[in-house]
């Protein structure tokens, strides 16, 4: 079993920056493939990037491709997401997830997911 617990949310201008971390607890944490995925109000929750174990394979939407980058650290067992060039339609609530299977896009796939930080992009 794994806990998540995601901060580095707030407000920021549009054409900003933030860097959110997602923190992980037990031993584990290199094993699993993790995500963020992102819910604005009223919509579904979408994939936003995802990465494997190893850190050797990304995944990107297509909406924030070349703007997010998701990195790793495995010795704090903590994953990242730096958003830069941030859009009014980047708002939402950030969730980081988990799963030992496979580095997907797929939201059910993930097994362990965490509180969720919010995210909004206003002037």
């Amino acid at each position: 079993q794994v806990q998540l617990v995601e901060s580095g949310g707030g407000l920021v201008q549009p054409g900003g920056s933030l860097r959110l971390s997602c923190a992980a607890s037990g031993r584990t944490f290199s094993s699993y493939s993790m995500g963020w995925f992102r819910q604005a109000p009223g919509k579904e929750r979408e994939f936003v990037a995802a990465i494997s174990w190893s850190g050797g394979r990304t995944y990107y939407s297509d909406s924030v491709k070349g703007r997010f980058t998701i990195s790793r650290d495995n010795a704090k067992n903590t994953v990242y997401l730096q958003m830069n060039s941030l859009k009014p339609e980047d708002t939402a609530v950030y969730y980081c997830a988990a799963n030992r299977r496979i580095t997907t896009v797929v939201a059910s796939n993930y097994d362990y997911w965490g509180q969720g930080t919010q995210v909004t992009v206003s002037s």
